[in-house]
């Protein structure tokens, strides 16, 4: 009887060491095929979304690891950690409007049913309605910070940024229909906003609107959309492999199996040309086009479209898309007081748009526009 179960244990010692070479070996192809692709960053893997925690956790930090990256989401105590399809429907959106308009200060809608409707959600009161719901996990997302490691070999390096610098929200959720006197607003953390600029991943937000009711199916859309973008060659990737990325919620390897592959299904529903099949370590990539694939000379998104991608920004923005800095916004305030500092910036923006130059020094400009406008209206 020894011998037998030390032949189970040599057997089941043998096997789980083919599985972590096969891990590595993912990890690896995937991380040379990300940098010969020029997609290699932290902040692919914080905009396709596939770290955020399914269910309500426990204290204020949460890490999840990929191979050679580890990412960190910490919260503060009373506040807690953003969870479920709230925040991932959420940063979709800030991507979008962030490179939409190439500003950090973003306006949340003139009213909460409006905001609501740009995520796909229906306004619903009680305390399990998509109101307090939604209003509990925006503050939670946006007073989040999140730390990203890389670490090989030869290299080691780690980055952290805070999701928002300031929120401000001014609706009723008693009334979503009612325009508050001031307008919602969320300025992102500046770490944030660069990297959001510099390297969004194109996602299509009808996609995630559909799959809103599962932040697995969330995840699985936006990676597998991401890792298609730089795919190029068929690569299997073990089932353990996946669990540390995905998995956070399963004890058992054949229970996240089970669901990963039934949210793959309605995944497929609207990724139809995603090539994946399942291989007998793991689930198969084969080399497919990305859900939405990224212009070469990208236009100025259209904010009512109802499949609006995130799109990779131009190189050259128009005068009209030119940032600015987020202190700058204190600056023009202190400028003119008393004026609405965001009905500047469109008066602004609608006046160089029309000279059809960019300024050489868009934040001093901006505050001089500002200072013209209170002298104007003091004289």
């Amino acid at each position: 009887m020894a011998i037998v179960i030390h032949r189970k244990h040599r057997k089941w010692d043998m096997n789980q060491k083919h599985t972590n070479e096969l891990v590595k070996l993912a990890f690896a192809i995937e991380s040379e095929e990300a940098k010969e692709a020029g997609a290699f960053g932290f902040m692919a893997r914080v905009l396709t979304q596939a770290t955020f925690p399914y269910r309500s956790q426990p204290g204020c930090a949460y890490t999840r690891h990929n191979g050679l990256f580890s990412l960190s989401i910490m919260a503060p105590p009373n506040v807690g950690l953003p969870y479920g399809s709230y925040p991932r429907l959420l940063l979709s959106w800030v991507t979008t409007e962030a490179v939409r308009t190439h500003n950090p200060v973003l306006e949340l809608g003139s009213t909460l049913s409006a905001f609501m409707n740009d995520l796909g959600l229906v306004a619903a009161w009680g305390q399990k309605g998509t109101v307090p719901i939604l209003r509990n996990q925006m503050k939670r997302l946006f007073s989040s910070t999140v730390s990203c490691q890389y670490e090989d070999k030869n290299n080691e390096k780690g980055a952290s940024f805070n999701i928002a610098d300031n929120y401000d929200l001014w609706w009723s959720p008693k009334i979503p229909n009612q325009l508050p006197l001031w307008k919602s607003t969320v300025t992102l953390g500046t770490g944030f906003f660069k990297e959001i600029i510099e390297k969004p991943v194109p996602i299509n937000l009808q996609a995630l609107k559909t799959l809103k009711r599962s932040p697995l199916a969330l995840d699985i859309y936006c990676w597998l959309t991401h890792r298609m973008s730089y795919l190029r060659k068929e690569t299997e990737i073990p089932w353990t492999a996946l669990q540390l990325q995905f998995g956070a919620d399963y004890a058992l390897t054949r229970q996240f199996k089970a669901a990963f592959l039934k949210q793959l299904k309605v995944t497929q529903k609207v990724y139809s040309e995603v090539k994946v099949e399942e291989g007998k370590q793991g689930l198969i990539l084969k080399p497919s086009p990305p859900h939405v694939v990224p212009k070469s000379k990208p236009s100025r998104a259209s904010k009512t479209s109802p499949s609006t991608a995130v799109l990779l920004p131009s190189p050259n923005p128009e005068p009209a898309n030119t940032p600015i800095k987020t202190e700058t916004y204190e600056k023009a305030r202190q400028a003119a007081s008393g004026f609405d500092v965001y009905a500047l910036e469109q008066d602004w923006r609608e006046w160089i748009a029309k000279k059809g130059e960019r300024p050489k020094n868009p934040d001093s400009a901006f505050i001089g526009f500002c200072r013209q406008k209170a002298r104007l209206k003091t004289g």
